[in-house]
């Protein structure tokens, strides 16, 4: 089981050097990857369930996994997530391709539908479609990377008569989320699936996940379906083998979520799974 690690665009890791000094570190130590998380803003009050306070600092996931990209060269990079119905399918998939040429083939979309209706209100995008919003999204956006005449027609965009290079050499999609809709869209359209959870949450979600998939259908051009858990027990060997023991293909790490600093939280983290 691989080792990745979320969470660094945010809080006291977004300044500048850190940020490359982060980076570099996390390369050396082996971790697979680096995960950027997004929302664009929110609630202010703070209320249930935004993760966080309104003043909580938070880089673009786009923009920051670039800066990232140019500090390291092994390293996959990865959003988990960005909120795909807020964003505009048609540029998200330039800026996808961009990111994914510039790092070589490094980068892999996460997306989710999102949860917090006020941030969907202040970008001015309806809450309730979300989850049909980001099923045409993906099509979209895969249309424009990999249809030699690219065209689509659906109820929330559409195109043709238009090409976008370059191409990118590797486009990945994740799906995040836990709900029936969610699962059903990383069987579809995900190359792998992003959950989150304790081993006990997460045996739930994989039986889940495992009845569902006997009644979709699934391209053989996704592949075998990834599994990627962010973890959200407290960590130790016997904990890592049981997410090991359960399938899961990457653990995913939030650092700052031990009460150490993040030199010592990095190694004490990549050392469980060595």
């Amino acid at each position: 089981m691989d080792m990745g690690v979320q969470g660094l665009n945010t809080g006291g890791s977004i300044a500048p050097a850190e940020a490359l000094r982060l980076a570099g570190l996390v390369e050396r130590l082996g971790f697979r990857s680096w995960w950027a998380v997004e929302h664009v803003v929110l609630p202010s009050p703070r209320v249930d369930p935004s993760p966080a306070e309104p003043d909580a600092p938070m880089l673009d996931p786009l923009v920051s996994l670039g800066f990232v990209a140019a500090a390291t060269s092994r390293l996959e990079l990865g959003t988990g997530i960005v909120i795909l119905p807020q964003r505009n399918p048609v540029v998200l998939a330039k800026q996808v391709a961009t990111l994914d040429v510039l790092s070589g083939g490094r980068f892999t979309l996460g997306v989710g539908a999102g949860y917090l209706p006020q941030e969907f209100a202040a970008v001015g995008v309806p809450f309730a479609d979300r989850g049909r919003r980001s099923d045409e999204y993906i099509d979209a956006m895969r249309a424009l990377w990999h249809s030699p005449a690219p065209a689509f027609d659906g109820r929330y965009v559409s195109f043709s008569g238009v090409d976008a290079h370059p191409r990118p050499a590797n486009a990945r999609i994740a799906v995040g989320g836990a709900s029936d809709a969610a699962l059903r869209r990383a069987l579809t359209r995900g190359n792998a699936w992003i959950g989150i959870g304790t081993p006990e949450e997460t045996a739930a979600n994989l039986k889940r996940l495992r009845r569902l998939s006997a009644l979709t259908e699934r391209a053989d051009a996704l592949g075998a379906l990834e599994i990627n858990v962010v973890a959200t027990a407290p960590l130790d060997p016997s904990v890592v083998r049981q997410y090991e023991d359960l399938g899961v293909d990457q653990l995913i790490v939030y650092p700052g979520a031990l009460d150490m600093p993040l030199d010592e939280a990095l190694p004490h983290l990549i050392s469980l799974v060595a």
